[in-house]
């Protein structure tokens, strides 16, 4: 097995260009994520108890989304999501081991956030169509509350994703909760027990439910 610090530095040499702007990557996930929050708050208008609900509704169905999505297609290849697989199983997590998870450069984030073009695609192909749906099914309002919550659960998720690769000595850490989510993703990083359990990269909801939390 090629040790990590010769992996990561084969890696920056062939993904990571140039022009790459960690920085950049992190506002740019931030604002697009930011912005679109704002502006469905902005329109809600006098939302009721019922539309209200559509709160930890989205948020258990997003939890189930990258429950699934972590432990099968990025663990497990695929005909069609081998990309997935190949940049989470065999180069994120031979980047971050479980004795090596903290990354080292800013510009490191770019095996960390999902790209860009990612959060893109997943807004126009996932995130609005299901907008379209609520908004003609049941409200405006609801809908709203549906991408705004979906929005802060992706930008969530890359928050603690991010934190959990920080020395642990980091401020973040203070934070009630993250320190003992961290140790769970430190041990989903064992090589040897990556596809076996801790799916939930943020709230282990699912990891609980189908008895994967370890």
């Amino acid at each position: 097995m090629v040790e990590t610090s010769v992996f990561r530095e084969r890696y920056r040499n062939e993904y990571i260009g140039k022009y790459y702007s960690g920085r950049l990557h992190f506002v740019f996930i931030t604002l697009w994520c930011a912005c679109g929050i704002g502006i469905c708050l902005y329109y809600i208008q006098r939302p009721t108890l019922l539309q209200l609900a559509v709160i930890p509704l989205t948020f258990l169905y997003t939890n189930l989304f990258e429950y699934l999505g972590h432990r099968y297609p990025m663990h497990h290849r695929t005909r069609f999501l081998q990309a997935v697989f190949k940049r989470h199983t065999l180069q994120h997590h031979h980047f971050f081991t479980s004795d090596y998870m903290n990354y080292d450069s800013v510009n490191d984030l770019r095996i960390v956030l999902f790209p860009p073009v990612l959060l893109i695609f997943f807004s126009a192909f996932f995130v609005a169509p299901v907008f379209a749906i609520i908004y003609h099914f049941f409200s405006l309002n609801a809908a709203l509350l549906y991408v705004a919550t979906t929005l802060a659960y992706y930008l969530n998720y890359e928050w603690l994703h991010l934190a959990y690769h920080l020395p642990q000595t980091h401020w973040v850490y203070r934070v009630p909760g993250v320190l003992t989510l961290r140790k769970l993703h430190f041990r989903h990083h064992d090589l040897h027990q990556m596809d076996k359990s801790n799916f939930n990269i943020s709230y282990p909801v699912f990891d609980f439910i189908f008895r994967t939390l370890k």
